[in-house]
């Protein structure tokens, strides 16, 4: 698995942990779906791509499974028929809620100090 993610994140372009950070989290839709699985819990495909309406479903497939790779989501895969398949967050992707939450909060006061204000 160590090998998936450095296979997928460049190392010698990271120049600090910052932006290891940015590599595993960036993008417009990972911190999205982190939020949700964090806010919401377990949630299966279907769900995650009701709650972001404007993803398609391949970049949806896609950053799950940069998420997984990189050990934030985890995926688990019901012997059922139809195949049942969730999503939840993993230990590592627990320990970024706080700081989404952090994120949410200045998003929402610098909205309103400086986008919202008439």
């Amino acid at each position: 698995m160590a090998n998936e993610v450095k296979k997928r994140i460049n190392l010698k372009e990271i120049n600090c942990h910052k932006e290891l950070t940015l590599a595993v989290i960036g993008g417009k839709w990972k911190l999205i779906i982190l939020w949700h699985l964090g806010l919401e819990g377990v949630k299966r495909f279907g769900e995650l791509n009701r709650m972001i309406p404007h993803i398609t479903e391949k970049m949806l497939t896609n950053q799950l499974r940069e998420l997984e790779e990189d050990r934030l989501v985890q995926r688990v895969v019901y012997p059922e028929v139809p195949p049942r398949v969730e999503y939840s967050l993993t230990p590592y992707g627990e320990s970024l809620m706080p700081i989404l939450k952090l994120m949410y909060d200045w998003g929402r006061d610098y909205g309103e100090q400086f986008v919202w204000t008439k």
